[in-house]
């Protein structure tokens, strides 16, 4: 109660001293308003894009993502790989300092890539960045030595995630139970406070070594109320939101101090409809699995009906007001060149959707307008979650179960905290259908990874598919140094899954965020991706004069 009541407090401060901040020697202050929170500050255990977001700000990398797609060396001042590309050298710039006051050496780097590639309880690191790593060694010239079991084609995407942790904190603490408060790091902001579900505060390192904040704060403050999130943009009290529902964009746009941006977003989204596909036999009950999935979702043709039945663009239309693009499988129309647009999506029909299920016996037996299994054991009702601080879950889901009525299946629909829900899904598998999302990497290989036989027991597989044509396929295009080649493998494991209905994908939905034209300039508005969030607008914008 305490801690509420001083949080308050501290808004109502930033609230009066934001604009004059700079002139009366108080703060400078970026307000950013979001509907999620980080679910760990634990690097090695996070999953939710927030987490990531706050990572990004106070940590740094090898190597940095641009706005544009391309990359930039970071950490290092320079790279020489070996002619067989097994072997890269790394130059740490020299000078760099923790946010504690330690230096960041090629010790710390070294030691952080051991940690990850040694951790199979991390559940992304372990499983997607780091298989290819043979030793990591560092120098007594300030350098990292990668060498790999055999040559990729992706080293920048395989680092760009793996944030640099201080061996002198990491060394001595648990590593899986790491809460990591503190968050010692080097980027360009430092972590100040957090209140998780409630606010982040970070401040302005204005020591980094190439890129220090202008400003003096940034926080981060979520809110549980759509409404009130875009209220909050408009009476001032928030600067910038990353996130909205899109019945609010034709208002935001029309305030003459709010900037509405809406484009491709950095990390390319994905939602998507999630089948707990999960044979009990096969359950991973050492990880913690229960697997209690409706059989029926086992079916392909169940999954196939439903796919048939469901009404894409009406999705697109209501829930996000055309904002977006139909979607086919994990990876988004934003990876370009690695989504494969050939493939022909399932049309909306629904009177095949029940043919189909006609044919595979699920009849509707006492005819109170839902079928039921073909042995009679159990209706055809699903368990349908999804994360309360989803902005378009909860329409979309309302739309879903109109949708699916019409084919005589019915569900149970419910918010569930992400936190909560992410420890039914994976590897628990104690659900039958969640609607969800993911933030894409910039290479393909994350997203496949999802896929795999191998991601089911670390937590990565949502839905318990397994495939061993699919898993040679990903373990081809991992070492498939011809570009073409490596995309042709990328296409075909994308029509496999389409085919399987591992997932239905509703849609690709555009990135839409809004900043104050009054409070602050400088964000980057003119790349084609979309992240005011990113450390490249929070560390360049300044108070407006």
């Amino acid at each position: 109660m305490k801690q509420k009541a001083l949080y308050v407090f501290v808004l109502v401060a930033l609230v009066l001293s934001a604009c004059s901040g700079a002139a009366s020697g108080q703060p400078v202050t970026v307000r950013i308003g979001w509907a999620g929170s980080p679910d760990t500050l634990n690097p090695g255990m996070a999953i939710v894009v927030e987490a990531y977001t706050i990572f990004e700000l106070v940590y740094d990398s090898m190597y940095e993502l641009n706005l544009d797609g391309s990359y930039t060396l970071s950490l290092a001042e320079s790279v020489e790989a070996s002619d067989d590309g097994i072997v890269w050298t790394y130059k740490i710039r020299d000078g760099i300092t923790w946010h504690d006051g330690q230096p960041l050496t090629a010790e710390d780097v070294a030691w952080t890539y051991n940690l990850y590639k040694d951790t199979p309880e991390y559940p992304y690191l372990n499983g997607y960045y780091t298989p290819y790593f043979d030793t990591i060694e560092a120098t007594d010239n300030n350098e990292v030595i990668l060498t790999l079991t055999e040559a990729i084609p992706n080293i920048e995407s395989q680092l760009i995630f793996l944030y640099i942790l201080p061996k002198h904190v990491w060394e001595g603490v648990d590593k899986i139970e790491y809460e990591n408060f503190e968050m010692i790091g080097s980027g360009p902001f430092k972590m100040a406070e957090y209140v998780q579900t409630e606010f982040v505060r970070l401040t302005a390192n204005k020591e980094h070594f190439s890129s220090p904040p202008k400003v003096d704060e940034v926080v981060f403050q979520t809110f549980s109320n759509q409404d009130a999130l875009v209220q909050a943009i408009k009476s001032g009290q928030l600067d910038m939101i990353t996130e909205m529902p899109n019945t609010a964009a034709a208002s935001l746009d029309a305030d003459p101090n709010i900037e509405l941006v809406v484009g491709a977003p950095l990390a390319p989204g994905v939602t998507d409809i999630i089948f707990n596909q999960m044979d009990p036999e096969n359950c991973p009950t050492e990880e913690g699995g229960i697997c209690s999935g409706h059989p029926a979702l086992r079916d392909r043709d169940v999954r196939l009906a439903m796919s048939h039945a469901t009404d894409k663009q009406m999705l697109i239309d209501v829930v996000l007001l055309g904002l977006g693009e139909p979607g086919l499988t994990l990876i988004p129309d934003g990876l370009g060149v690695w989504y494969n647009d050939s493939i022909e999506d399932f049309a909306f029909d629904v009177a095949r959707a029940n043919q189909i299920l006609d044919d595979a016996g699920y009849a509707d037996t006492n005819g109170d307008g839902v079928r039921e299994m073909p042995d009679g054991s159990q209706a055809l009702n699903f368990r349908l979650n999804w994360p309360s601080d989803s902005i378009n879950a909860p329409r979309m889901a309302e739309l879903l179960g109109e949708m699916w009525r019409q084919i005589g299946i019915t569900l149970e629909p419910q918010a569930v905290d992400p936190d909560a829900l992410t420890a039914q899904c994976c590897p628990a598998f104690d659900f039958d259908i969640m609607i969800w999302g993911w933030a894409s990497d910039p290479d393909p290989s994350a997203l496949l990874y999802v896929y795999t036989t191998d991601a089911i027991p670390y937590g990565s597989s949502e839905t318990g598919y397994a495939n061993p044509v699919y898993d040679d396929l990903y373990n081809q295009q991992q070492v498939t140094l011809d570009f073409d080649a490596r995309k042709d493998i990328v296409w075909e494991m994308q029509r496999i899954v389409h085919e399987d209905v591992v997932y239905i994908i509703p849609f690709y939905d555009a990135s839409v965020q809004a900043f104050r034209t009054d409070r602050f300039t400088g964000w980057i508005t003119d790349q084609a991706k979309v992240e005011l969030a990113d450390v490249t607008s929070l560390t360049r914008i300044e108070p407006v004069k």
